[in-house]
């Protein structure tokens, strides 16, 4: 069995039959859209009142440590930053030789359609180096790299990858179908 080739089509079936389709025509109202008060969204550098504004640009994404409980709703926009920065640019750099990434050095998005560049970007990279693991690399164990998952293989952390890509990005087309049927707006 090609368990890279298997591991990349969990990945790119749910991307091309179910998410990509669900992001199209995303609106920067929809981005930055919060169905509550006081989220955690991106912002224009200065404007937001979270205790962590981290990010190197024009946009910071808003962040406590610790975490408060519970945890500040979330908007489109902080959802994709966290899957772009935390979920998939950190691993790259990590594993496949992408440039650093961190919360605090990235530059977030300040509009829908330039997370979205982000994110096919980072998908991108990340699905092109699963792809050269190799049955080898897929058994390799993580160790140090990365703490959570030190001593499981990196098969299991390309899992676990594609389980957060598909908890998140299903939040986002929850949040979108909320915003179309509490604003009337059509897609």
């Amino acid at each position: 069995m090609d368990w890279n080739r298997e591991l990349c089509e969990q990945w790119e079936l749910h991307w091309n039959d179910q998410v990509r389709d669900r992001l199209a025509g995303l609106t920067d109202e929809e981005y930055f859209w919060s169905p509550v008060p006081q989220p955690w969204t991106v912002s224009p550098r200065g404007a937001s009142t979270a205790p962590i504004q981290a990010g190197s640009g024009e946009f910071t994404i808003d962040f406590a440590f610790p975490q408060p409980d519970p945890a500040p709703f979330t908007t489109i926009a902080w959802r994709l930053g966290h899957v772009i920065v935390g979920v998939l640019a950190m691993r790259n750099a990590t594993h496949f030789g992408a440039p650093a990434a961190s919360y605090e050095t990235w530059n977030y998005a300040g509009t829908a359609a330039q997370a979205l560049e982000q994110l096919d970007t980072q998908l991108e990279l990340w699905l092109r180096g699963v792809r050269a693991l190799g049955r080898e690399g897929l058994a390799v164990p993580l160790g140090a790299t990365e703490p959570a998952f030190a001593d499981a293989p990196m098969a299991s952390l390309v899992l676990n990858i594609h389980r957060e890509l598909i908890h998140h990005l299903s939040e986002v087309a929850l949040l979108r179908d909320l915003y179309l049927h509490t604003h009337g707006a059509a897609r």
